[in-house]
C-alpha cells in the first residue's frame, strides 16, 4: 500500500477532524515522518501516563527538533491518579488484572476519550501481528464506542517493513528498540523481550491473559466508506 497516497486521500476526504494517535513505537514513528514531512492535516497526538521511560521523553524531544513542528500531550486527571494511588499503591497494577487495568484506564483510555472527543477520523499505528487481538482487525471500520472512523494504514505491514522505513527515511526511534524493548509502554510494565518471545511478551509480564490495555479492545464495525481505496477487510 502507499502510506503516503493513502494518509493524502484520508485527509482530503476529511480535511478537518483526522488525528493520530502517538505512542512514540516504531510504527508510529513512520506515521509521524508521513504526517509530518508532508504536512498533512492529521493532528498528532500522545498519552503521558506519567509513568514513562526517559528513552521515551527523548524521543519526543527529539522529534519535535527533528520536524520542527508540535503535537498534543493528554496527561490522566491528577484527581483520578492520586485516588488510585491513595487506595491502591502505587505499583498496585502488579496485584490483579482488575487494578491492572483500571490504572490504563485512568491514565490511558479516559485522556484518549478527550483526545477522541468531536474527532471524525482516527489513525493508528496498529498492525496485525503484533497481538493475536489484532489479527482480525480492518484496516477502516467506524468505532462505535467513539463514534468516528479509525484507520489502521500499517495493518499489513511486517515488523521488517518497518525497521526498513525507518532505516531509509532515517527516522528517529526509541533507543530502547536496540536493548530488545519491542513494544514499549509504561516504565514498570514493559520488559525487554528475549529471542524468539511474542512481541508482546514484554508487557505486563506477569500476565498469562490477553494482553491489552483497553485503547483498541471497545466494539467497533466495518466501515461503510474508505477513503484509502482499498476496499474492507
Amino acid at each position: 500500500m502507499d502510506l503516503s497516497g493513502a494518509l493524502k486521500r484520508v485527509t482530503g476526504e476529511f480535511p478537518e477532524g483526522v488525528v493520530f494517535s502517538s505512542s512514540f513505537g516504531q510504527e508510529d514513528m513512520v506515521l509521524t515522518d508521513v504526517i509530518f514531512r508532508e504536512n498533512l492535516p492529521a493532528g498528532i497526538f500522545t498519552l503521558d501516563t506519567g509513568r514513562l521511560f526517559q528513552e521515551t521523553y527523548d524521543l519526543m524531544d527529539l522529534t519535535k527538533a527533528r520536524y520542527g513542528l508540535e503535537f498534543k500531550v493528554y496527561f490522566p486527571d491528577y484527581h483520578d491518579v492520586e485516588e488510585y494511588v491513595t487506595h491502591n499503591g502505587a505499583n498496585a497494577f502488579y496485584e490483579s488484572v482488575e487494578l491492572r487495568k483500571r490504572c490504563c484506564y485512568i491514565r490511558k483510555v479516559i485522556p484518549l476519550q478527550r483526545a477522541l472527543k468531536g474527532q471524525k477520523v482516527w489513525i493508528t499505528g496498529i498492525r496485525a501481528a503484533q497481538s493475536e487481538n489484532r489479527h482480525d482487525l480492518p484496516m477502516w471500520e467506524w468505532d462505535e464506542t467513539y463514534q468516528l472512523y479509525k484507520f489502521n494504514p500499517l495493518l499489513r505491514w511486517s515488523y521488517e517493513d518497518v525497521l526498513k522505513y525507518l532505516k531509509e527515511h532515517q527516522v528517529p526511534y526509541n533507543k530502547l528498540h536496540d536493548r530488545g524493548f519491542i513494544s514499549i509502554g509504561c516504565a514498570p510494565c514493559t520488559r525487554a523481550i528475549e529471542p524468539g518471545e511474542d512481541p508482546r511478551a514484554g508487557r505486563w509480564w506477569w500476565e498469562t491473559s490477553k494482553k491489552e490495555c483497553g485503547l483498541h479492545t471497545h466494539e467497533s464495525v466495518p466501515g461503510t466508506t474508505d477513503a484509502t481505496g482499498q476496499g474492507h477487510d
